[in-house]
């Protein structure tokens, strides 16, 4: 028999002050969960100088995302069963566990597995907080709680880029990989204290909700988006910083300063796409404006780098706010078609499509930085946000209200 994460009795409702406490809650297990699966990108130049290949940095560093993406659909279906606060807890509790592995082994097989380990159990993030905030604010709020929640991603970054990269490059990569532990262990202690699980609807006596997959292509054709529009999103997160220091010739510092306020840009930009959602009463609309901007600007990047210009500088930070501004959009969609006792394994779906992509990027692209350089690699990528604008399934999207 299946285990439902039981109904909130209405005694239990949370006041609109605790609904936002919750979400900023769910915020910082997500930003937790970021600094731990993005963060070893900012590892790459101190791996580089201990000798190992671009490629092989890059593989090291996208441990994490292939760790989250082979686990992401059994904690979705775990959040459907047993509840979000059980999720987040649990998998932020064995995050810092990992990481403490991480800090302490030796060599770049040991740190791959120990970073991948890390990695499966920051995914126990992804459909628990997206569901405490879907499931706690009405529609009309929820494009901009969801755009708040959202930003935890790239203001998770932006902590990892003005810390990692410079403290691994002053104390190693041991102690480097000491920020991720400490910032999960807070935030499972936070979860602990304030995260109620939301209400679900239930079902009679042997009934089980409709698969919304049967239903129609919708969500499918939603992931397939996503998983366009990551490509340029992972692209620059993970070279952004290793492009300015090596071909801009700009110090560790220097470079993480500019990534992490592209970052805490991009968080804004969440939060202004999740607004807009709300206020036109389309999640769809909006991402595909997204895509179209984001497609462009990668162009134009590549073109930049190409000739060595100076707006390139410019542009990979518009570069880096455009590409994560449709994540939010996207994950609100997938949540609210799918309903309250799908929305836990869709999302888990939406994810897994997405790193399933992002894990391939770093190696892959590094290849490609290797034999021809970051500007066709920048430019390539514009190609794949310009692929999703006719996929995006407007016509299909549902009353908001």
């Amino acid at each position: 028999m299946t285990t439902r994460a039981p109904t909130t009795p209405p005694a239990r409702r949370p006041t609109s002050r605790h609904r936002w406490a919750m979400l900023a809650a769910s915020t910082l297990a997500q930003g937790a969960a970021a600094v731990t699966i993005h963060g070893p990108a900012f590892l790459i130049p101190v791996l580089r100088d201990e000798g190992l290949s671009l490629p092989q940095a890059g593989l090291v560093a996208a441990a994490p995302t292939i760790g989250v993406m082979l686990t992401l659909v059994a904690w979705g279906l775990l959040t459907d069963r047993r509840g979000e606060r059980f999720v987040l807890v649990t998998g932020l509790a064995l995050t810092a566990v990992a990481g403490l592995v991480a800090m302490a082994v030796r060599g770049p097989v040991a740190l791959f597995v120990a970073l991948l380990v890390a990695g499966a159990a920051a995914a126990s993030t992804g459909s628990a907080s997206g569901r405490v905030v879907v499931g706690w604010f009405p529609p009309h709020r929820r494009g901009l709680a969801m755009g708040v929640r959202q930003m935890a991603q790239p203001t998770g970054v932006a902590v990892a880029a003005v810390s990692i990269a410079v403290v691994a490059e002053s104390y190693g990569v041991a102690t480097a990989l000491g920020v991720p532990v400490a910032v999960a262990a807070a935030a499972a202690l936070v979860v602990a204290l304030v995260v109620v699980d939301p209400p679900r609807p239930a079902l009679g006596a042997g009934e089980r909700a409709p698969n919304p997959y049967r239903r129609d292509s919708y969500l499918a054709r939603i992931h397939g988006v996503s998983v366009l529009l990551v490509v340029p999103q992972f692209l620059v997160w993970t070279f952004a910083l290793v492009w300015l220091v090596s071909d801009r010739g700009w110090s560790a510092a220097a470079a993480g300063s500019l990534v992490a306020g592209a970052q805490l840009a991009g968080a804004l930009g969440r939060i202004a796409a999740g607004q807009l959602s709300d206020v036109v009463a389309s999640r769809l609309r909006p991402l595909r404006w997204v895509a179209v901007a984001a497609g462009a600007t990668m162009v134009a990047l590549g073109l930049a780098a190409g000739q060595d210009a100076a707006v390139a500088v410019p542009l990979v930070v518009l570069a880096t706010v455009l590409t994560v501004a449709d994540n939010g959009l996207a994950f609100t969609a997938v949540a609210e078609r799918a309903g309250p006792h799908w929305s836990g394994r869709a999302l888990g779906a939406q994810n897994t499509a997405q790193y399933l992509t992002a894990s391939a990027v770093p190696p892959l692209a590094g290849l490609l930085v290797d034999r021809a350089g970051y500007a066709a690699a920048f430019a390539l990528a514009g190609l794949f946000p310009l692929l999703a604008v006719g996929l995006v399934p407007v016509r299909d999207e549902h009353d908001l209200g």
